[in-house]
């Protein structure tokens, strides 16, 4: 663990992504932060003394799927899948893919493994597979603006973790997609070891890149600064909760953070500390994993 010494810095963001604004000043206390990602022989090792099983190991309950084939209804996750060539960057059913039987012990379906693979961030994990892990290592997940305080390093305003330039003098200080998306990548492909490129000024690594992570945080579509009215303390949570979700979706979402390995300027441009994405909490994918922190 790091030891993060608190402060004041601006979060967001109101040159990209809607859902990053307003940027405003936030602080954020003294914490500690897990110097990686949770990795494979992290999770091997909780999963041996607690036998915990993910939610990907687990079939889909036929009452939460009214109308579904209960023989479809089988354990899996969400597994990226290179597209042959071109197509539309709008439809991204069209390099996603459900897999029966994919999992964090399987990160890309039946027979494969992640025996070559014990250094690497753990993926497939679904928000409360992370919470699992984290109150078994005396810890939790840290908030979205412990995060984005963390991977900025102290480089308070900077567009990335590095400075303004995602490529500054040529070089790939994250593992992002490089090359055109989704079929043609000339970087390292589906994920890397845990510390393969340089830590950022607090010592941290992969804070950028590799796998999206979870946060404690739910998710709205924009930032609300401190000292803006919001509801009372008693009622917050579960109108977070609500709101958090997908029109149509009872799931609440939470936000990830950090961007992956398929974050890329022509289609995804959050490898950025500001970025954020919303994830349901049920869902695991091949490019979400996490790390744990604790209060100071």
């Amino acid at each position: 663990m790091v030891a993060v010494r608190g402060g004041a810095f601006w979060m967001g963001s109101d040159d990209f992504y809607p859902d990053e604004r307003p940027a405003h000043e936030r602080s954020v206390d003294d914490f500690l932060l897990a110097r990686r990602e949770v990795t494979n022989a992290d999770y091997a090792r909780f999963v041996d003394e607690t036998g915990y099983t993910t939610v990907a190991e687990r079939d889909l309950d036929p009452a939460e799927f009214p109308g579904v084939d209960p023989a479809e209804l089988v354990a899996g996750s969400m597994v990226f899948t290179p597209t042959a060539g071109p197509v539309d960057l709008r439809e991204w059913r069209q390099w996603w893919r459900w897999q029966p039987g994919a999992s964090w012990r399987h990160p890309f379906g039946p027979g494969s493994s992640i025996a070559e693979r014990l250094r690497h961030p753990v993926v497939h994990i679904a928000y409360e597979d992370a919470v699992a892990y984290a109150d078994w290592a005396g810890a939790r997940l840290p908030t979205e603006a412990e995060f984005e305080y963390a991977a900025r390093g102290g480089r308070d305003r900077a567009a990335y973790a590095w400075g303004d330039e995602p490529y500054p003098g040529g070089r790939v200080l994250a593992n992002v997609w490089l090359g055109r998306f989704p079929y043609d990548n000339r970087g390292v492909g589906d994920g890397a070891p845990v510390g393969s490129y340089p830590a950022n000024d607090y010592g941290l690594f992969d804070m950028i890149g590799n796998v999206w992570e979870w946060t404690s945080d739910y998710y709205a579509p924009r930032h609300t600064p401190p000292g803006v009215p919001t509801v009372d303390a008693g009622a917050r949570a579960n109108l977070l909760a609500t709101a958090s979700a997908q029109e149509g979706f009872p799931i609440p979402r939470r936000v990830l953070k950090g961007g992956s390995q398929l974050c890329t300027p022509e289609y995804c441009l959050r490898f950025r500390p500001a970025a954020r994405s919303p994830q349901a909490e049920d869902t695991g994918m091949s490019h979400i994993g996490f790390r744990i922190a604790r209060s100071a």
